[in-house]
């Protein structure tokens, strides 16, 4: 009796003694891969061949998951795919763009699902559309269908680029409202009205290219309110915050089954005082966002923080952008884990070309600390979702460079940085799925 029952306990001390073997060589085995362990070409010719179909993505604590998997993010931006897919001419820049994203491994981009007013306006007054633009956009989801790529899509923009909250208040300025500040755009509900019924359709688009409505579409990785809200004319952020909270119930009502973000660029404001001391000025602390509380608002699931230490601190050299980067980097995993409970994205980071100080080398050296700090976090199952360069740039498309593009063909060092990341989180992501059974931590 006691020989028959020892049988199932040395089964499970051998299971056991496995699966911590396993554990080990998943972790470890990170850092050892080469540029040739995977072949992305070849997955995703796989996907294709088998009818891979994408899965919505969700969050678990503070991860991403798909399936039921931990999925890290790889990700870029390319703000400007929806513009150059309106003219047929130039709809093959799109193309490009997520052939040769998908060939390094890249699976999330970030772009706009917005211009209000203007040239190539989706929005060209309020609860009027152009349809030519919203087909262009439905090009824009097919194509990263069938490359496997999800997307982000920013709603509107706080910036003046391609109207954003600006242009809602020329519309209400328009219609007779008394507006005196772009920040009107956050109280008058007229205005709101506008915003609020843009989102709607464009939540409940019907893609011309794939009949699949945008709020089924697991394609569309998250919605995201607004590119970089600020709200200068009240430093308490209160104004902001009701507008989160307010915005983020219209999306869920409509669509809970997607993801959703702020759009932040990760200051920390008044309700953590002992934070404001990682914000690169101070500045910064008082532009009406606040990154702990606007996350805590209702039907947000994701955190984001942009990170320009070139752009935000001045008479600075690289071993400052890198010290700053690093600190910044890691107070936002740290509450995202900690005080948040959901994933962080580093939805926007690069190095412009323009700055005085540029250099192809010091870009690869910002990339890679970026990179090594969000694979510090995986090891141990993290808070550091991922992070999303600001931007990937085709060939021929010099036109819309604000200084930060990389083009892939011409930029060899830096996609090679690129694709070993997208590797070494391809390889975790397999491994800690398949044989670790959520357990993929090295305390």
């Amino acid at each position: 009796m006691f020989a028959f029952s020892s049988a199932p306990l040395q089964m499970s001390f051998l299971l056991a003694t496995i699966l911590t073997s396993l554990l080990t060589i998943t972790v470890s085995s990170i850092d050892s891969i080469d540029t040739t362990d995977i072949h992305y070409s070849s997955i995703q010719h796989d996907y294709h061949q088998r009818g891979y179909e994408l899965e919505m993505v969700k969050t678990k604590g503070n991860q991403f998951v798909v399936g039921g998997k931990p999925f890290y993010v790889n990700g870029f931006n390319t703000y400007w795919l929806m513009i150059l897919a309106v003219d047929p001419s130039t709809r093959v820049k799109v193309t490009d763009t997520f052939k040769q994203a998908s060939a390094i491994g890249l699976t999330v981009c970030r772009t706009w699902a917005f211009n209000d007013g203007g040239w190539r306006a989706l929005q060209k007054a309020p609860f009027v559309y152009d349809e030519n633009v919203f087909q262009a956009l439905d090009f824009v989801i097919s194509e990263a269908k069938k490359n496997n790529i999800r997307l982000i899509l920013s709603l509107t923009n706080s910036m003046e680029g391609y109207g954003g909250k600006a242009q809602y208040v020329k519309w209400g300025k328009a219609a007779g409202l008394n507006l005196t500040s772009d920040d009107d755009f956050y109280t008058n509900p007229i205005v709101k009205g506008y915003y609020k019924a843009y989102v709607k359709t464009v939540l409940n688009r019907v893609n011309t290219f794939t009949n699949i409505t945008y709020k089924e579409d697991p394609t569309i990785f998250a919605w995201e309110l607004i590119n970089e809200p600020r709200c200068l004319t009240d430093p308490s952020g209160n104004t902001l915050q009701s507008w989160i909270e307010e915005m983020a119930f219209h999306v869920k009502s409509i669509d809970p089954k997607h993801l959703l973000e702020v759009g932040l660029e990760g200051f920390y404001g008044n309700s953590t005082p002992d934070r404001l001391k990682f914000n690169p000025d101070s500045y910064s602390g008082q532009v009406g966002t606040d990154f702990i509380r606007n996350h805590q608002a209702m039907g947000i699931d994701f955190a984001t923080t942009h990170l320009y230490p070139d752009a935000w601190l001045s008479n600075s050299n690289l071993k400052d952008h890198l010290e700053f980067a690093k600190s910044w980097m890691q107070s936002h995993i740290d509450d995202a884990e900690n005080v948040l409970g959901m994933p962080v994205v580093f939805a926007e980071f690069g190095m412009s070309a323009k700055d005085k100080n540029f250099s192809v080398s010091s870009r690869n050296q910002f990339i890679d600390m970026v990179y090594k700090t969000i694979l510090n976090s995986t090891r141990r199952g993290g808070g550091a979702g991922g992070c999303l360069l600001w931007q990937i740039f085709p060939e021929g498309t010099d036109f819309m460079d604000d200084g930060y593009q990389v083009v892939l063909k011409t930029s060899k060092s830096t996609e090679k940085i690129l694709s070993l990341q997208s590797k070494r989180l391809k390889k975790f992501n397999s491994n800690c799925s398949w044989r670790c059974n959520w357990t993929c931590r090295k305390n």
